[in-house]
């Protein structure tokens, strides 16, 4: 049997993907699931691609949980997993002004503390071995804000600086951390976040809203995450790996753009695509002209 792998939130989206590919590749993986349920449609897409998936039932936003799921894991690889890619999350969707202190708080949980809890769990036997990686998935979120995304965007920037720290620290340990930030893919996580949209009403965002909630249903239309598996191998597999894998075309080109752009004029860009911001009255000109031609054809 490979090296063992634990892969958190392993029932859909990335997770489920990624450890699927790694039991393909020969890794021992071993995914958490917060309930029984989910855990069946990991065993069931792990059985239908021919591989073998072990779980462990664990809410990486409870402490205890975890360390209770940690410690099993501990027994079932005989002191502790090689390697966690650390995926569970969400995306808590909304205005900054709209979004609750308790929802704030559940989405730097889930995205932020998690993360750090797990790494401090299985770090005394990778360091003990001096042998280990810690694979951290992030987003292009994480280098390139959006309106409507503040928290989620704080999660993944905060995750990245304690991915830094992490790295620089557990390196004269044979530790390797890595930062995944993959762009947007066909996952779930865009329609259950869709859920989570702040009370509309009396919002001043409304318009907004409306328009955010007609792209978040159409996220399930975007490609398979493939290619974050493939960057997730890689991380595993190189002797020494990336420091950080930008993955997606959509990914490389925001994070360019971002670079590139007077904050100013970024700023501007991104109000006028969730209708925050009206084009100049000549770009509107021009548009609503070449709408009329399209519309009379």
């Amino acid at each position: 049997m490979g090296k063992s792998v634990v892969v958190t939130g392993a029932t859909s989206g990335i997770g489920l993907a990624t450890a699927i590919g790694l039991a393909e590749s020969g890794y021992d993986v071993i995914g958490t699931a917060r309930t029984a349920e989910s855990a069946g449609l990991l065993v069931e897409a792990a059985e239908a691609a021919g591989v073998k998936v072990r779980y462990v039932l664990c809410d990486v936003a409870d402490a205890t949980s975890t360390v209770r799921a940690f410690t099993e894991i501990a027994t079932m690889t005989g002191g502790g997993p090689w390697a966690v890619v650390n995926n569970a999350g969400f995306a808590q969707p909304g205005a900054i002004e709209d979004v609750s202190d308790e929802a704030a708080r559940a989405q730097l949980e889930v995205n932020l503390i998690a993360p750090a809890r797990i790494a401090r769990l299985v770090l005394p036997a990778m360091r003990q071995r001096r042998d280990g990686r810690i694979i951290n998935i992030s987003s292009v979120s994480g280098r390139v804000t959006l309106p409507f995304v503040g928290w989620y965007a704080a999660s993944k920037r905060g995750l990245e600086g304690v991915t830094d720290a992490l790295r620089i620290e557990v390196a004269k340990f044979g530790v390797r951390v890595v930062l995944i930030q993959p762009g947007s893919y066909g996952t779930p996580i865009w329609q259950r976040g869709l859920q989570l949209l702040p009370d509309r009403t009396g919002s001043a965002y409304k318009q907004s809203y409306d328009l955010a909630g007609e792209v978040m249903n159409r996220a399930s239309e975007l490609s398979p995450p493939t290619p974050v598996v493939k960057a997730v191998r890689k991380a595993l597999a190189a002797p020494r790996p990336k420091d950080r894998y930008l993955v997606g075309f959509d990914a490389h080109s925001a994070a360019a753009v971002e670079a590139l752009l007077p904050t100013r004029v970024s700023d501007y860009a991104k109000g006028a695509a969730v209708g925050l911001r009206q084009p100049p009255p000549v770009l509107a000109a021009i548009l609503a002209r070449l709408t009329r031609r399209r519309t009379s054809r």
